[in-house]
């Protein structure tokens, strides 16, 4: 429970959510540039796939975790359904690119419509992992 009363990460339209974020001593243009390429998609979304730009176009990881695209922003945001085959219902997930002053990039991960708040715990610490993955490569 929040100082609110209400329970931390539920929301009255997106049921659980959660966000994380990083900001990275790179430009936003390095950033977005690594992310969209197949090492940066491998980190984030997974392997075998490529992001598409289309609104509708589908994807599937050599993982099985399945989905389609949203909405897609050059360099700003991918959003798209996330779905691993484990579960049995589709998350929305966006991944945002912005600037955080001069020659820095915040990234971030936001997830909606999870299940709980136990799911909810368990992809926070599973998108706080990704982006301190995709921090490391990209300053390396």
């Amino acid at each position: 429970m929040n100082r609110h009363g209400s329970r931390v990460g539920l929301t009255k339209d997106a049921g659980w959510q959660i966000g994380v974020s990083k900001t990275v001593h790179v430009p936003v243009e390095t950033a977005w540039e690594f992310l969209i390429s197949p090492e940066g998609i491998a980190i984030w979304l997974g392997d075998g796939v490529t992001v598409i730009p289309e609104r509708g176009a589908g994807y599937e990881t050599t993982a099985g975790v399945r989905g389609e695209t949203r909405g897609f922003r050059e360099r700003d945001r991918v959003r798209l359904t996330w779905h691993p085959p484990s579960w049995t219902h589709d998350t929305t997930l966006q991944l945002t690119v912005t600037s955080a002053g001069e020659g820095k990039s915040r990234i971030g991960v936001h997830q909606e419509r999870l299940a709980d708040a136990g799911e909810r715990e368990l992809q926070r610490k599973h998108w706080k992992d990704v982006i301190a993955v995709i921090a490391e490569a990209l300053t390396r």
